[in-house]
């Protein structure tokens, strides 16, 4: 196929189309388009693709919203609503004002950042708006993920905690226990002086399998177990019971819309128009496909049939699970790491359910927390040669020092989250409470916490 040059007969005709185009995206009017119509600069498409990115991240709060409202009963799906939008309205403006600044401020100590409080000594000179624009853009979308991390714990905690001591909780996980884990592995994006330790030792998570996932799964265990299972989880023998989702549909579309957004939560961690973010949307993509698989076969094995809800969050383990690695590794690779994603979830979620009886109502802790570990160690094992400064992953001759880097740094996030977390929790359980009451589970979160209901009319009382 060949590509012709524009004609002057071709130049006119496209002349008002470029006009128009320049006027919209308030870029100059070319002066010729004989060559081709090239009006973004790279500066410019790195700013636009980082925007477009943060958008994506931004809906997948709408999809948490309706995985863990639909994976629950109906009786509280107005006050899981509730909990997203305050992850979203509460994490973006302490981020704003703290979060920000201790994840990647200037560097102290390798363990968080120490300027930039209320993004200080930004200026918005739109006479230089380059490095301005950059600044801010990149904000907005470090500030999605931080919500990222805050909504991971509500899951974990659902249907019995009360609105008021969340809103403490949520408000510490983005603006303390989020950010300041994060300078360690990703304070340096923003300049040497902001490095943190972890990254200076060699640390990989491309997109947040422990930055973002794992801290809130970490997190979310800590409340799970503080508050303790949900009134008739566990029967007087102590075997799990139960407690189906009521309405699975909605969750399935919230899956599909956690996908669709994370091509923008990997892809869009280059904060680079490059031809990177094409292999990085495969790999995202084929992982969580061979979760799907993963997932479906084992609890077919296990149960007998071909679980739904397991299914599901087999997608989002492989998604879990390519997050740290998709950036290093082969379309091959991603597939055996979502596979073993896929597996690893369904084990995982009986384990704690069974084993630990710990009750985490839509799977969080095992989707985030464990896969997210999962995929920082399959850096040290999948990474391709020269994708990592020359230095490979275990299966390909690389030895283990990428692992044992890796296999650190996943072992300081679950100390950091879950040790933080469990502080948090026990003290706003101390100062303020933290479970609803017995008659207040029993009626539901959405009467009694916010005295309206998510479906009016059609509310459920469960006695047990």
């Amino acid at each position: 196929m060949t590509i012709s040059r524009f004609s002057p007969a071709k130049a006119a005709r496209w002349a008002l189309p470029a006009a128009l185009a320049c006027a919209f995206l308030a870029l100059p009017d070319p002066a010729h388009a004989e060559d081709g119509i090239e009006f973004l600069t790279q500066a410019n498409a790195n700013i636009l693709w980082t925007l477009v990115a943060a958008l994506l991240v931004f809906f997948m709060q709408a999809g948490f919203a309706c995985v863990e409202a639909g994976f629950t009963r109906a009786k509280s799906a107005g006050n899981i609503i509730m909990k997203n939008f305050l992850d979203f309205g509460a994490g973006q403006v302490t981020f704003l004002f703290l979060g920000f600044a201790l994840m990647f401020g200037t560097d102290a100590f390798g363990l968080f950042g120490t300027s930039g409080f209320g993004l200080s000594g930004l200026t918005l000179d739109y006479g230089n708006f380059d490095d301005s624009s950059w600044n801010i853009t990149f904000w907005l979308f470090q500030s999605v993920f931080a919500a990222t991390a805050a909504t991971i714990v509500s899951g974990g905690m659902a249907e019995r905690t009360k609105f008021s001591s969340y809103i403490i909780i949520s408000v510490l996980v983005t603006g303390l226990i989020y950010p300041i884990s994060g300078h360690w592995a990703w304070g340096g994006l923003n300049g040497d002086a902001s490095a943190g330790w972890l990254e200076n030792l060699g640390f990989m998570d491309f997109a947040g399998s422990s930055v973002v996932h794992s801290v809130g799964g970490w997190v979310a265990l800590a409340g799970a177990l503080v508050l303790g299972p949900r009134m008739g989880k566990y029967g007087p023998d102590g075997k799990p019971r139960a407690i189906p989702g009521h309405n699975i549909p909605l969750g399935a579309l919230g899956v599909f819309i956690l996908w669709f957004g994370w091509f923008g939560f990997n892809a869009g961690s280059t904060t680079t128009a490059d031809n990177t973010i094409g292999l990085i949307a495969a790999n995202t993509s084929l992982a969580a496909a061979a979760g799907v698989l993963g997932a479906m076969a084992t609890s077919w094995v296990r149960f007998g049939k071909p679980d739904m809800s397991m299914t599901m969050n087999g997608a989002l383990a492989g998604l879990v699970g390519i997050t740290a690695p998709c950036f290093t590794v082969s379309p091959m690779g991603s597939l055996a790491i979502g596979l073993v994603a896929g597996v690893l979830v369904v084990l995982s979620i009986e384990f704690i359910d069974k084993v630990l009886r710990v009750d985490d109502p839509v799977g969080a802790v095992s989707v985030h927390g464990v896969c997210g570990v999962w995929g920082t160690l399959a850096c040290g094992l999948f990474t391709v040669p020269g994708l990592n400064d020359g230095a490979g992953g275990l299966f390909y001759g690389g030895g283990f020092d990428i692992l044992g880097v890796q296999a650190l740094g996943a072992a300081a996030y679950f100390v950091w989250a879950f040790g933080m977390g469990l502080v948090v929790m026990l003290l706003v359980k101390a100062l303020f409470g933290l479970r609803v009451s017995e008659e207040e589970e029993i009626k539901g979160l959405d009467i009694t916490e916010h005295g309206s209901e998510a479906y009016s009319g059609f509310q459920i009382f469960r006695t047990e």
